[in-house]
């Protein structure tokens, strides 16, 4: 077994830790599972207790496990991050981190706009917009309820698009090619519609992101983006 490790580029100590996350990934071990020991994880792998070590360390110092004294090494509670600096697609950072992404559309339509969002969009009061709410999966857990308008002069045919298949940021960033972004965020108790949708109790403390993308000279999209506070972290660099 050691022979065949070896014979990969990959490092040893590396192919077991894609081994164990790949576990967690997958849904077999889910967050409070004990996992196999060292010792154990040794005979598996027919390598030394040194190399088994330093891959459940490095994965315990990265947040993926974490060890009890005396009792063993567990699946910790597993917090998804976002990237703020950089627009990303949520479905390409969900498959980065090894796991599964699917998405459940909830609504698709136009709608006149509200003082309050046609401010935003700096058009007139009750200008015909896109509006999508959108529930996103990470291993069918839900993560991200995306409640976002859109502008048809920078997005024509959001109406016509299939949002099981594309994510709308794929869409937008296609459609209207982004020229800049504001952020703002705040913990918020999650509202009775969006607790349903994230699968939680209503009251249930939130982080939410809200942004606003432009293209072209007008703003594009306008998006408020709910996520459980207990999975959630945001991450930038600049």
């Amino acid at each position: 077994m050691e022979e065949q490790i070896a014979q990969d580029s990959t490092p040893i100590f590396q192919r077991i830790k894609d081994y164990l996350v790949g576990e967690i990934a997958s849904g077999r071990w889910k967050e409070g599972d004990l996992v196999p020991s060292e010792q154990a994880l040794v005979r598996q792998f027919g390598v030394s207790r040194m190399t088994v070590n330093r891959a459940v360390r490095e994965l315990t110092a990265e947040g993926a496990l974490v060890r009890r004294q005396g009792s063993g090494t567990y699946v910790a509670p597993q917090k998804y991050q976002a990237t703020l600096v950089e627009i990303r697609n949520i479905a390409d950072e969900i498959r980065a981190r090894g796991r599964a992404h699917r998405s459940q559309l909830r609504l698709l339509r136009e709608e006149p706009s509200t003082e309050e969002l046609a401010a935003e969009f700096e058009l007139a009061s009750g200008a015909p917009l896109f509006h999508s709410i959108i529930v996103h999966f990470e291993n069918d857990v839900p993560i991200q309820v995306e409640d976002r308008w859109v502008n048809p002069a920078c997005a024509p045919h959001y109406l016509a698009q299939d949002f099981a298949t594309i994510t709308p940021n794929e869409h937008l960033m296609a459609a209207a090619p982004l020229q800049g972004a504001t952020y703002g965020i705040e913990a918020q108790p999650a509202p009775g519609e969006v607790a349903a949708m994230l699968g939680v109790k209503a009251g249930l403390p939130c982080l939410v992101l809200h942004r606003r993308t432009t293209s072209g000279g007008r703003v594009a999209s306008v998006a408020t983006m709910w996520h459980p506070g207990h999975l959630a972290r945001f991450t930038g660099s600049v």
